[in-house]
């Protein structure tokens, strides 16, 4: 009997011919001028070495953001919605931002502006920004310093001093007290700062998979506010875990959290020109699509269980403090414009 292998039809007119979609000639491909390798002509920077590709004029129709997340130490571009013009806009626009089509929906259809992408470029932002534009969304394209996220202008407060026409600030590190006065307040944001921590320990040994032997978490949520005047840049911000609440005098309790809120009232009462803005809590979900929590993984080290055991201790930290920083420093930015 035939076995089952000579059943199947010999095509005769060699391989079969692949139904997938092919992709650039070689002619379209760009060469960067960095390192002298062939890029697809969608990219806007080198896939080997990130150094920006040149722009011709096919390349320019086809070039498509990539939307790399910027590591720590780059200056990242964000693409902040203004309007929208075309609702017809959201399926493509989806595509483009590799956005859930609900997810930007929400950001969209609130009219709220929120972040549509972060870029590690000015000229991937800008193409954002084209892009957008020729589907009918406007944008604004910020980057880091633009908004105000250097390091040295957000200040701790340690404690504050009310005075009839002012307030003064004492901030931490040993700088010199600030008055401001209360007609100078113009925003305060509110929100709360929360940080989960996993430790894990695991024994180490030949084997491929380490043995886990113990993991602990730890959270903390932190409520706080920032405050802003127009006469300086800095944020200040006042938190429940680092503040010294005399000010408040006999209103003052022994839950952080209540002084807080209290805290805020008393200087919202006292500052006939400040708005106050508690939208973090809203805006998170739409906020962690583009600005996600900050995690980072932290080694402690090998410690000695006993004569020729070692145990490797890891920590893994999420924290959503630089997201609401962008956030709190974006209010600040419209709020001066």
């Amino acid at each position: 009997m035939p076995k089952d292998n000579e059943t199947i039809p010999v095509p005769l007119d060699g391989p079969a011919q692949s139904t997938e979609s092919q992709g650039f000639s070689a002619e379209q491909m760009i060469r960067c001028d960095e390192c002298l390798r062939a890029n697809p002509p969608t990219r806007v920077s080198c896939l080997y070495c990130s150094v920006p590709l040149p722009l011709t004029e096919e390349s320019a129709k086809l070039r498509r953001p990539t939307l790399r997340q910027p590591e720590k130490h780059e200056v990242g571009f964000n693409s902040i919605f203004i309007s929208l013009e075309r609702d017809d806009a959201l399926p493509e626009a989806s595509k483009l931002l590799r956005l859930p089509e609900d997810k930007l929906n929400s950001i969209i259809q609130g009219r709220e502006r929120l972040p549509l992408a972060r870029t590690a470029s000015r000229d991937e932002g800008e193409l954002v920004l084209e892009r957008l534009q020729d589907l009918g969304i406007k944008v604004l394209t910020l980057s880091d310093e633009e908004l105000g996220l250097r390091a040295e202008l957000i200040v701790r407060c340690r404690s504050l001093m009310f005075n009839a026409d002012s307030v003064v600030i004492n901030q931490l590190a040993g700088k010199d007290p600030l008055e401001v006065e209360w007609s100078r307040l113009q925003l305060i944001v509110s929100g709360r700062l929360t940080v989960k921590k996993v430790e894990v320990q695991e024994r180490m040994s030949r084997k491929a998979e380490k043995e886990i032997l113990d993991t602990n978490q730890f959270f903390s949520d932190e409520p706080v506010f920032d405050l802003y005047c127009d006469t300086h840049e800095q944020t200040w911000r006042i938190g429940g875990n680092s503040f010294d609440f005399s000010c408040l005098e006999d209103q003052k309790t022994l839950v952080s959290g209540e002084n807080v809120k209290k805290l805020r009232e008393v200087i919202a009462s006292r500052s006939p020109n400040a708005r106050v803005d508690n939208s973090y809590s809203e805006f998170r979900p739409q906020l962690e699509t583009v600005w996600p929590m900050d995690q980072e993984t932290h080694s402690q080290g090998w410690r000695r269980e006993r004569p020729g055991k070692y145990l490797m201790v890891a920590a893994t930290i999420n924290s959503n403090e630089t997201q609401f920083t962008r956030y709190s420093r974006l209010l600040r930015y419209f709020e001066n414009v």
